[in-house]
């Protein structure tokens, strides 16, 4: 028997050719991407556009081009440009129009800037009324995502700290040395203060230093090779230092690639090492896997983070969430009074809240603080040998974001003798005196917040916040191999995780 085969006629022509929308899936995600986009209000992306000129590629169009990508994988502009001319799927999106990828990443890093946040917002209320999520009980959590920047122009603050006192440290010397010199020509009536100056004082310093030893044949010459270095070089490194510490914000770093990301410990890292890197802290609140909000922010420790989070949430949506979820990182003083203030329900964790909940760990410790008795008429604690440890006072302690803790101060009389202090089980206090630090107000938040978890909601909502925010980051770091973001700048970088979670959420829905 001789093997039977099918005709092939590579260029055999059609006499009726078939159409796109023949070839794709009537269910086929595509088709969800087209109709929902379709159905949104775009009027804030056409307003990007101005009259006159050539004509342009529909933004509607390319905005399902750029979604579908992002949902497909496709990142990069250059293959997007190669899917809309080869992958029946784009065609049929682009209605067989094929931009370029200059076209495509000029849309996506520019036009998309300031509206994409409208018109994700508009997809996440229609999956709203649909009951797929629910905008009343967040969960919120982070991750870090590098930054697209080169790993090594780093700038560091305390760098540009040691360095100017370095300058400030060298111009006294050089101050002094004319003091002895010629401490006639100099003619101050004050010394200047070297602790606090800039490009503009340094310059005039150094000039002044240099015309009282002009004259003198004595001057050390490498003093003179100093001065020459300084005039040429310090009024320029400083104005550069000025510039730096701008760009800084108050950061700890920045990348002169990326001038808005942060170096930050990554948990994955190219060289396994965990050296640092330049990246961005992405922030989520999820509901039932869902992406309901995002904001990025340059702050490695999302302590910071979760009050402008949360003002972003109150700005898409003009509403608060009744109930948020969050693990301990985000269990401070300041988060607690803010969402007391705003009327949310916190289950939130504090730092101490799993040991807490094992008596053995709590045993470890029988002297700290909240193991001691405590008198609220006296306002009194007790110390594990019976001494009374009275209120001496309050103090005022300010945050690196600028809340205000109030701190009360117990002490008692001398643990002079006490054989719990001479073995140095109680406390290691060179003084022989025990202060206790109290934030009260603080532990009214903790209270209440562990109050809270343990309820029967707090258990469920324990349980359920691990299954529901990380599975977002872990969808859309190793599934999609999204680890490295391919914009610079905020609002860019802005963009791209607005698409990423635009994507997560069109893709959950069609799953």
């Amino acid at each position: 028997m001789k093997p039977a085969f099918k005709t092939y006629a590579q260029h055999q022509g059609m006499l009726l050719p078939p159409s796109l929308d023949d070839l794709i899936a009537a269910a086929h995600p595509v088709r969800i991407v087209s109709n929902i986009i379709d159905g949104l209000n775009i009027d804030p992306l056409l307003a990007k556009y101005k009259g006159g000129g050539t004509s342009s590629y529909h933004p509607r169009m390319m905005l399902k081009v750029i979604v579908y990508s992002y949902l497909s994988n496709v990142y990069s502009s250059r293959k997007m440009e190669e899917a809309c001319r080869a992958n029946i799927h784009f065609m049929w999106l682009a209605g067989m129009q094929t931009p370029d990828h200059h076209t495509l990443n000029r849309f996506r890093s520019t036009r998309l800037q300031d509206v994409l946040r409208t018109i994700f917002n508009q997809v996440v209320l229609l999956l709203a009324e649909e009951g797929l999520l629910s905008l009343k009980e967040l969960y919120t959590d982070g991750t870090k995502i590098e930054s697209a920047a080169n790993r090594y122009t780093f700038v560091w603050a305390k760098s540009i700290q040691t360095n100017k006192a370095r300058i400030g440290k060298q111009l006294d010397e050089l101050w002094q040395y004319a003091l002895k010199i010629a401490a006639g020509e100099l003619d101050m009536p004050e010394p200047p203060d070297f602790t606090d100056f800039d490009a503009a004082k340094v310059k005039a310093t150094v000039e002044r230093i240099d015309a009282a030893l002009r004259d003198k044949p004595d001057t050390n010459p490498k003093v003179k090779a100093k001065l020459n270095y300084a005039k040429k070089n310090w009024p320029a490194n400083l104005e550069k230092y000025a510039a730096q510490e701008q760009l800084l914000g108050g950061r700890n770093s920045y990348s002169k690639t990326d001038p808005d990301a942060t170096f930050m410990r990554m948990k994955e890292d190219h060289m396994k090492n965990g050296q640092l890197k330049p990246g961005y802290n992405v922030q989520i609140s999820s509901s039932n896997q869902y992406v309901v909000g995002y904001t990025i922010h340059a702050n490695p420790t999302d302590t910071r983070t979760l009050i402008p989070h949360l003002a972003q949430i109150k700005a898409d949506y003009d509403i608060q969430p009744a109930e948020l979820t969050a693990d301990a990182g985000y269990g401070s003083e300041e988060n607690y009074e803010h969402l007391e203030g705003a009327g949310i329900a916190a289950y939130v964790k504090y730092g101490s809240f799993d040991r807490d909940q094992h008596e053995a760990t709590g045993a470890k410790k029988p002297f700290a603080q909240d193991k001691l008795h405590y008198n609220e008429a006296s306002d009194q604690f007790t110390c594990p040998m019976g001494q009374a440890m009275s209120h001496v006072g309050t103090i005022s302690k300010k945050t690196s974001t600028g809340f205000r803790q109030t701190i009360s101060q117990y002490r008692n009389t001398s643990c002079q003798g006490c054989p719990l202090y001479e073995s140095g089980v109680c406390h290691k206090s060179k003084t022989a005196v025990r202060t206790l630090e109290v934030n009260w107000n603080l532990n009214r938040h903790r209270q209440k917040a562990q109050e809270l978890l343990r309820s029967e909601k707090g258990i469920y909502h324990r349980k359920k916040r691990p299954i529901d925010t990380e599975p977002v980051f872990g969808n859309i770091k190793s599934n999609h191999g999204f680890r490295r973001f391919l914009l610079r700048g905020h609002k860019k970088v802005e963009v791209e995780i607005g698409l990423l979670s635009l994507a997560q959420n069109l893709r959950k829905k069609v799953a």
